[in-house]
């Protein structure tokens, strides 16, 4: 029996740090039963720097990486959407289910500061694909 993979949406404000971080460690997870992308509220011009980089020390690659805006037909798609801030204003209702992580803005932040980020995103993340996973 064959089962569609799960989209997981991860949306932040900029669509540069904390959403980025959780879906490209959600697809570094591997699970291939979870489909990970990312949006933000206002969208930045470029991926956060200092996540880039830490991401790349785990050997994730984020050259294709762009910030966009979040959607009506991405909260629609998306069988679980993540919010990395709670109380983002959506641009539409949520159609599966919807998980609030409260997680700090990364935008100033200097690559040590973002390692610890990315840790504690990861560990959320994996515990997220576990659950879905089962």
């Amino acid at each position: 029996m064959t089962t569609q993979p799960k989209t997981v949406l991860f949306i932040c404000t900029h669509n540069a740090g904390r959403s980025q971080l959780g879906a490209h460690l959600l697809t570094h997870v591997g699970d291939k039963h979870l489909v990970a992308t990312s949006a933000g509220i206002n969208p930045a011009e470029a991926i956060n720097p200092a996540v880039a980089a830490s991401l790349q020390e785990l050997g994730i690659d984020t050259s294709a990486a762009h910030p966009r805006a979040v959607t009506a037909g991405d909260l629609d798609a998306a069988d679980v959407v993540v919010l990395m801030k709670p109380g983002l204003s959506l641009p539409g209702p949520v159609r599966g289910e919807l998980v609030e992580w409260s997680f700090p803005d990364p935008t100033n932040w200097e690559a040590d500061g973002v390692r610890e980020l990315r840790d504690a995103v990861n560990e959320s993340v994996r515990g997220l694909a576990a659950r879905l996973s089962d």
